[in-house]
């Protein structure tokens, strides 16, 4: 049964699921362009959270064109609900997709992809235009959204939800398959939940 948290707000607030796990994302192995598919953890995960979701009445039900996220956003119950926006696709990593920090900070020391960006990429400012499009979007809905997409992209709308920069994306850690709600209070547009497993 619907609690009075789970009401919508008289603003509509931005639901944000990162994607179930992958053997990339288990293995701190940056991913983007490459289109792999959740591992049976991931799928579990996806399929876990779904109950809590389906509490939530949703105007509009988003997903990245990646299968990672568009499996996790089937599993957790929205197969016949999902619209693809291509915004919502993860920071294009360039030369460094599918290494670790580790790798990458083995030949440019001190390296952090939050200052110093991908080799090859996108620029964080680019993303953050991304960014931009999402909570402008969202802002304009007719009621709340829930969005499946990624760890990076997602941190970067978080920010600029509060209007920050985008490379304050740093501060808010996402663990796959985790629910976030971007809400609001009176006229202050805040954080409302952060980063929540299925028993949130």
């Amino acid at each position: 049964m619907p609690t009075e948290d789970d009401a919508p707000s008289a603003r509509p607030s931005l639901w944000v699921v990162r994607h179930g796990e992958t053997e990339w994302s288990a293995d701190g192995r940056h991913t983007s362009t490459t289109d792999v598919p959740l591992t049976a953890r991931g799928r579990e995960e996806a399929r876990a959270i779904g109950p809590r979701l389906a509490r939530h009445p949703f105007a509009e039900v988003w997903s990245s064109p990646r299968i990672r996220a568009l499996e996790t956003g089937r599993l957790a119950g929205f197969a016949d609900r999902l619209e693809i926006v291509d915004d919502l696709r993860e920071w294009d990593y360039g030369t460094d997709e599918g290494r670790t920090t580790a790798e990458i900070q083995a030949e440019r020391p001190g390296w952090s992809i939050w200052r110093d960006g991908p080799m090859g990429g996108e620029t964080i400012e680019q993303v953050g235009e991304r960014a931009d499009r999402v909570v402008a979007r969202a802002s304009a809905a007719a009621g709340d959204v829930l969005c499946f997409a990624h760890g990076h992209l997602l941190r970067i709308v978080a920010a600029r939800w509060l209007a920050l920069p985008p490379d304050d994306g740093r501060l808010f850690a996402l663990a796959s398959a985790r629910m976030s709600v971007l809400g609001w209070e009176r006229e202050t547009a805040v954080i409302d939940r952060w980063n929540e497993s299925r028993r949130g």
